[in-house]
């Protein structure tokens, strides 16, 4: 899988610990190519998470390694990380009886303003509630959190 070389140590752990909880991460599936916007999604019947690399590829104007500086890959990076930890905060509300685990008021005061909009794409287009949403678009900035949450919620 291609977004591997994307992850941080600390993202990695995240993927190995929902892999430890019988989730399937996949890659680039046929989701992905139906809306080409996500970077990433959770199918709450299967426990699978599809990370859309190619999407978030697209969307940061990434180059191939040989034409791009390592460096300037960075935002190719954060979208993979973010999608990532995004999707996993869904999966740790699963294992919480498909409920949010903090408090949303509080959360919803974290939530960064540019971050408005893809909260109302993703409660538009997909079945996520609001709260759910909000937990997850603020907790995709905190992978420490996120591990810690799979193992209080998932093992």
């Amino acid at each position: 899988m291609e977004f591997i070389i994307f992850l941080s140590k600390l993202d990695k752990e995240i993927l190995e610990l929902l892999t430890k909880a019988n989730y399937i991460v996949e890659e680039n599936k046929v989701e992905c190519l139906l809306n080409k916007k996500i970077k990433g999604l959770h199918n709450f019947e299967e426990n699978k998470i599809i990370i859309c690399t190619e999407n978030a590829k697209r969307k940061t104007n990434y180059k191939t390694i040989k034409k791009q500086p390592k460096q300037d890959s960075f935002k190719t990076e954060r979208a993979i990380r973010k999608a990532l930890r995004h999707e996993a905060t869904h999966a740790i509300q699963k294992c919480n009886n498909n409920k949010t685990v903090g408090d949303i008021e509080k959360l919803e005061s974290k939530l960064h303003p540019t971050k408005r909009n893809a909260l109302e794409f993703s409660i538009s287009n997909f079945s996520g509630t609001y709260a759910k949403e909000v937990e997850a678009y603020v907790l995709e900035d905190k992978p420490k959190k996120v591990k810690n949450l799979i193992k209080k919620y998932c093992l």
